[in-house]
């Protein structure tokens, strides 16, 4: 099997696990804020509490995440499928197409998301040709909303007969 037809097995299996979606945000050293969507989201520690995510090389914006003191996760929210697509679309003024704020962390906070995560950098590992970056995190807001789930390249809420199929299993 080719490396080209390894890659394209992989997409399909990892493209059928289903994952919530984070916008991951910081600020350059100038205070411009970035941010990018990201599926590659996962928790580490409980103590001390460590999340990771990764960023592909190829992403400009790369080296104020991986350099970069501090960082926010933000989990969406169902209804932020739009967000979520401005986040990942190359050369757009992200930020002027949402509500946000900056943080006493220096962090851009992205308005409306299930939870933001804000994390004090803690350590980068390259594999590959993504960097891992592992965050501490410092404080965590929640807001009590549908989250948003990815699966098969669609973006949605969790469907409600998930929740049934629990309820009926007590």
């Amino acid at each position: 099997m080719s490396k080209e037809e390894k890659q394209q097995l992989f997409k399909e299996a990892l493209g059928n696990y289903p994952t919530g979606v984070t916008i991951v945000t910081a600020a350059k050293e100038d205070g411009t804020p970035v941010g990018l969507t990201v599926n590659s989201f996962a928790s580490v520690s409980l103590d001390p509490l460590l999340i990771l995510w990764s960023v592909d090389h190829r992403v400009s914006s790369k080296d104020a995440f991986i350099n970069g003191e501090n960082f926010a996760v933000h989990i969406l929210a169902a209804d932020q499928v739009e967000l979520c697509k401005t986040f990942a679309t190359p050369n757009v003024d992200r930020f002027s197409k949402c509500s946000w704020n900056m943080s006493e962390h220096n962090i851009p906070i992205i308005d409306g998301a299930f939870a933001v995560l804000q994390c004090r950098h803690y350590k980068a590992v390259e594999a590959g040709d993504h960097t891992i970056i592992i965050g501490e995190v410092l404080d965590i807001d929640i807001e009590k909303r549908d989250p948003m789930l990815y699966h098969r390249r669609n973006f949605g809420s969790i469907p409600a007969q998930f929740y049934t199929d629990i309820d009926e299993k007590k």
